[in-house]
């Protein structure tokens, strides 16, 4: 009896059932591994480290886009937490607004009284050593500044007072935290200035702010979602201005049926290689932790949804133009409708020679 002995090629495909299931299957023309030349092996090993090295670059890329999509959703719940924040602060700033109008008041009554005991000082000329006390007194209290000053300070307080207010009623109409989302008639230049309002400190360092603004009919859409496109763009201009201190140029105008809205910027503008990627999700040119790459996608988006289109114009050097054209009127979308059944009726004749009708 003779014995079969495994040669290393035999046992090397032993030890691998699926490279030995492939050699017992390969069609014919193809060649196995042990008739394989070294140039070939070396190919093949070649292949398989690219595609190997591709996998691990892909692999890098989606945890990029995990971390930033990770990142999105906690500055989504910073935005629902001011949002909450805002519309909590809104109670207390009307109690100190309503007192505040009370106290103004009682400080009038308090300089009537005040002016009354002023007025009566000369009948108290035979009492010399009171009139010498209230006199001393009024002097070291400096009542005739304090009645200058305290009306000053009050109005002071009051314009803080109306500032903390507006900024919070911007923050919720920014938010819509007490509306649901509903296709309104709005003035989008009410928007534009409450969005301005809210970024005024990414740009009041960097930028003097031109409005260049029609005379604009209302405009049926979702205000929170335009908001978000009009601080999308305003905020990518004030980082797109690199000189010590830019312009940012807001105009609006009408072509009827449709509203149109520009945000421009004098800054260093946008590669022509970049110009064709701006739009896709994730791509940005910011330094990491600056730019999620998902405000210009997102803001396409939303025009999208009102049937609108986002153009922009940009060169190095020139600055960059982003116009927004919306139509006046949403059209809503067509719903699919279901056609009425008809049924068909087919005549089958009966036993006795009549028909009668059979729906199929």
């Amino acid at each position: 009896m003779s014995t079969a002995h495994n040669t290393p090629t035999d046992q090397s495909l032993e030890a691998h059932p699926s490279a030995r299931a492939r050699s017992a299957a390969h069609a014919p023309g193809e060649l196995t591994l042990a008739e394989m030349s070294d140039a070939q092996i070396r190919a093949i090993v070649g292949e398989l480290l690219q595609a190997n090295r591709d996998l691990k670059m892909l692999n890098g890329k989606l945890s990029d886009t995990q971390n930033k999509l990770v990142q999105s959703e906690k500055l989504a719940s910073i935005g629902q937490l001011a949002a909450g924040v805002a519309h909590e602060i809104n109670n207390p700033i009307g109690f100190i607004f309503s007192n505040f109008g009370t106290l103004e008041q009682y400080l009038q009554d308090l300089f009537e009284m005040l002016d009354a005991y002023e007025a009566a000082e000369p009948s108290l000329k035979q009492d010399e050593g009171t009139l010498q006390r209230l006199q001393q007194l009024r002097k070291d209290l400096d009542i005739d500044y304090l009645k200058q000053d305290i009306p000053n300070l009050m109005r002071e307080s009051r314009d803080g007072i109306q500032r903390v207010r507006k900024i919070v009623q911007d923050l919720k109409d920014f938010s819509r935290v007490d509306a649901r989302q509903e296709w309104e008639c709005v003035n989008l230049h009410h928007g534009l200035e409450s969005t301005l309002n809210i970024v005024n400190n990414e740009i009041k360092y960097k930028a003097d702010v031109v409005k260049q603004y029609g005379d604009l009919p209302e405009v049926q859409c979702l205000p929170s979602e335009m908001n978000q496109v009009f601080m999308n763009l305003l905020v990518n201009a004030a980082h797109a201005i690199t000189a010590e201190r830019g312009t940012i140029t807001i105009r609006t105008g009408v072509q009827d049926p449709h509203v149109w809205v520009e945000i421009a910027d004098n800054g260093q503008g946008i590669a022509p290689e970049n110009l064709q990627r701006i739009f896709d999700p994730f791509f940005t040119t910011k330094p990491v932790g600056q730019g999620t790459g998902l405000g210009l996608s997102l803001s396409y988006g939303i025009v999208q949804k009102h049937h609108g289109r986002m153009e922009v114009d940009s060169a190095p050097g020139r600055g960059t133009t982003f116009r927004i054209t919306l139509p006046i009127q949403h059209a809503p979308e067509p719903q699919a409708q279901t056609p009425p059944r008809t049924d068909t009726t087919v005549a089958t004749p009966s036993p006795n020679g009549s028909t009668s009708p059979i729906a199929p």
